[in-house]
């Protein structure tokens, strides 16, 4: 669709012919040549010379030239452009994080594949996670991990291709042996700090059991929650399992209470899987696209026109031009 982006200035086309109309024509006063043999040269030529002005006019090519000259100009001042076809944008309406704990306690076999085998806690995250990523669209998802001390692998993105190879990517203890869960989430508060959307959700993946964070978990999460940020608790693994790989249940509970969360508890990788549809149901999903319509300039195609004209133009002054000589009545007598 072609269109003008400022229309109104078409409305200098007709500026010459007022101009032409309404403005007094140019005067040119020139010495005349006086010769004493003026006689016998107008009968020579068979032109006698008469008292008045000569109007001098261009030629008619001339003319339209002029126009087409001043067309291209205007045209090209009021802006032409085309307008390509709306492309319509996801505008992220949540940021999500994922926290995934990396401790050592993350190697205990107490979970259960979809065949029944055993899975460590972390392959279990793996697996639910790639399959909840896939349902993320319109959210904007950062993946944080964390052990000995929090480490961000991937900030606020809307490539959840990415998250999703670098969770893959993840091995236990790789952020050392120990759970920093306060810690953890302290990192979280400071990345949500750059966040300029109102929802934010925090997906908090671990057995619980702080071993010695400088920021308490529970602490920590009054932080989170005088931020806005609400925190979702899920713990993994088996409430059965005794000694450094038993999860505090307790602490997890409580850090989701505070931000006004749910906790949840995973004993098994179907369970884990329904933690996931539960927070869908719990936490809005809005989707806000955002359209517009590429606009490309066209305003060179009339300019180069006018230049083309432009550059003939001088070639047809060369040209023989009209001369009208008025009624010498309508002349002045001169002073």
């Amino acid at each position: 669709m072609i269109s003008l982006a400022w229309p109104w200035l078409l409305l200098l086309l007709p500026l010459p012919w007022l101009a032409r109309r309404l403005l007094p024509p140019w005067r040119e006063s020139r010495s005349a040549l006086q010769a004493s043999f003026l006689h016998r040269l107008a009968l020579l030529t068979g032109r006698q010379p008469a008292p008045g002005a000569v109007e001098r006019r261009p030629s008619r090519p001339a003319v339209a030239l002029n126009w087409l000259t001043w067309l291209g100009l205007v045209v090209a001042l009021a802006g032409p452009q085309r307008l390509e076809e709306p492309v319509t944008r996801i505008k992220p309406a949540r940021d999500l994080m994922l926290a995934v704990d990396l401790s050592g306690s993350m190697e205990a076999e107490d979970l259960v594949d979809a065949n029944g085998q055993p899975l460590n806690r972390l392959d279990a995250v793996k697996e639910v996670l790639g399959e909840f990523l896939s349902a993320r669209q319109g959210d904007r998802v950062a993946l944080l991990v964390f052990g000995n001390a929090p480490f961000l692998q991937a900030p606020f993105t809307d490539d959840l291709e990415l998250c999703r190879t670098l969770l893959e990517e993840t091995q236990v203890r790789m952020a050392g042996p120990r759970t920093m869960l306060g810690d953890a989430i302290g990192k979280a508060v400071q990345v949500f700090d750059a966040s300029e959307l109102d929802d934010k959700v925090l997906l908090l993946l671990t057995d619980g059991n702080d071993t010695g964070s400088l920021v308490e978990p529970v602490k920590a999460a009054g932080i989170a929650r005088d931020n806005g940020i609400v925190i979702h608790t899920i713990a993994m693994g088996d409430p059965q399992t005794a000694g450094e790989e038993k999860f505090d249940e307790e602490t997890l509970q409580a850090v989701a209470s505070t931000t006004g969360g749910r906790y949840f508890r995973a004993s098994d990788r179907e369970q884990l899987g329904g933690v996931y549809d539960e927070i869908d149901r719990i936490t809005s999903h809005e989707v806000e696209s955002v359209s517009h319509r590429p606009v490309t300039a066209l305003y060179h195609w009339p300019l180069g026109a006018m230049l083309v004209f432009s550059t003939i133009h001088p070639l047809l002054l060369l040209a023989p031009r009209r001369e009208r000589k008025p009624n010498p009545a309508a002349e002045p007598e001169p002073a």
